[in-house]
């Protein structure tokens, strides 16, 4: 296995369990996984997606309410479903169906990145609490804001706490990390709690967010960075069509 295998949340969560959400994982078949490379939202009796589906009842049963389903390496964030319910499926079939029609899961499976469908409780998480660190040689060198919709006053009083929460959050975990160089997605939770939402690959196709760039020093700023207040404007302002 090469240390980039430890992104993917059936390897990383063994490590990190004392510190993420509880994860149940169902195998795929190599034909479930064709099937869900394929697209099959709808499969039909005797297919290897209605095959995956009959596995997903028995975990998906054990968890209560509504449950958010993804794969090894990515969820279904190109989705309707997620843009209107952030994720929540109710049903083995739902889930299916969910991720059957997202690109960035087809695509991941036809690029061998997908093996287990992954099943957690659906938590509807408060946004302001998200973030994405960024981990290179061993140190934690920035923390951007997750969601970049707006300027969030709230967050401006409790900005250095929540730094210096990440940094000692970090120092704790560190040593169980293979990776010297990688990019986390955390949640603070509501009682005090730091958790791990996801794992990326440092550069490539993950988002640097408000760092804006990859191509940068990263350990003459180290920080944490927000959306800042609307500019407004003072004076005399003229506009000409």
């Amino acid at each position: 296995m090469e240390e980039r295998d430890f992104l993917r949340l059936p390897v990383w969560y063994p490590v990190l369990s004392n510190y993420t959400f509880l994860t149940s994982f169902v195998k795929l078949h190599p034909e479930g996984i064709a099937a869900l490379a394929a697209g099959d939202a709808e499969p039909k009796k005797g297919t290897a997606g209605r095959e995956v589906i009959a596995a997903l009842r028995e975990p998906m049963a054990a968890i209560p309410g509504n449950c958010f389903v993804c794969v090894d390496s990515c969820a279904p964030t190109d989705t309707e479903r997620f843009y209107h319910k952030r994720g929540a499926v109710y049903s083995p079939e739902s889930a299916w169906r969910y991720l059957a029609s997202s690109a960035k899961v087809r695509n991941a499976a036809r690029n061998g990145e997908v093996a287990y469908i992954c099943l957690k409780p659906f938590r509807r998480m408060n946004q302001t609490r998200e973030f994405r660190l960024f981990i290179l040689d061993g140190e934690l060198v920035g923390m951007s804001q997750y969601h970049l919709i707006r300027h969030f006053r709230r967050l401006e009083g409790v900005k250095q706490q929540y730094w210096e929460r990440a940094l000692a959050f970090f120092q704790e975990l560190r040593w169980l990390l293979p990776l010297s160089t990688l990019v986390m997605d955390i949640y603070f939770t509501g009682d005090g709690r730091i958790l791990v939402i996801d794992l990326n690959e440092w550069g490539g196709r993950t988002d640097p967010l408000l760092f804006m760039k990859w191509q940068r020093d990263w350990k003459q700023e180290p920080g944490i960075r927000l959306m800042p207040p609307p500019t407004h404007l003072s004076g005399e302002v003229s506009v000409s069509f």
